[in-house]
């Protein structure tokens, strides 16, 4: 059994070459399990410095399909790392894409809401929203007032974004 070092080693080498054949070959086998610790990492950093627009697909349905609940530590490193705009909104889509629960995760995606642009802050609403349910009262008292105190950072046509958010949450947490 090829250790998760050889692993990564061999998936860069794929990626590497460039060649589609391969990597999706490669990504088709990450599908048959879980994804080995970095896997998510070097697919993450060749979506953001590749070209070809069929790998880029490949590995966003590849992270949008990710069904290990272990797998969203790595996606939420990601989504913190400087990368460029494009690459973030992907990877905030494939939170909610999964259907994984990253509401242990739920104050990192405000704050993205808060901070980020248009695009990013209706990622991360989605996330919000779909992660509510597994939100306790607590948890989502503690979302509604990071929102409210960050009013003043939201800005222009987040402002409808944050209100439609701050009802949806308001609404569940009476439930």
């Amino acid at each position: 059994m090829n250790s998760p070092q050889n692993k990564r080693k061999e998936l860069e080498h794929i990626l590497s070459k460039g060649n589609f054949v391969k990597i999706n070959e490669a990504i088709r086998s990450l599908r048959e399990e879980s994804p080995f610790t970095g896997a998510i990492e070097l697919l993450v950093s060749y979506y953001e410095s590749g070209s070809d627009l069929q790998v880029k697909r490949l590995i966003s349905n590849f992270l949008n399909d990710l069904k290990n609940q272990a797998s969203c530590v790595e996606i939420i490193e990601e989504i913190n790392k400087n990368h460029l705009p494009e690459t973030r909104i992907m990877l905030i889509a494939s939170c909610w894409e999964s259907g994984l629960d990253y509401s242990g995760f739920i104050s990192d995606f405000a704050e993205l809401f808060i901070s980020g642009d248009y695009a990013t802050a209706i990622e991360c609403f989605t996330v919000i929203e779909s992660s509510a349910g597994h939100l306790g009262m607590t948890e989502k008292k503690k979302l509604i007032t990071q929102l409210k105190e960050n009013a003043s950072r939201i800005t222009g046509e987040k402002t409808a974004l944050a209100m439609e958010l701050l009802y949806f949450l308001e609404q569940t947490d009476e439930e």
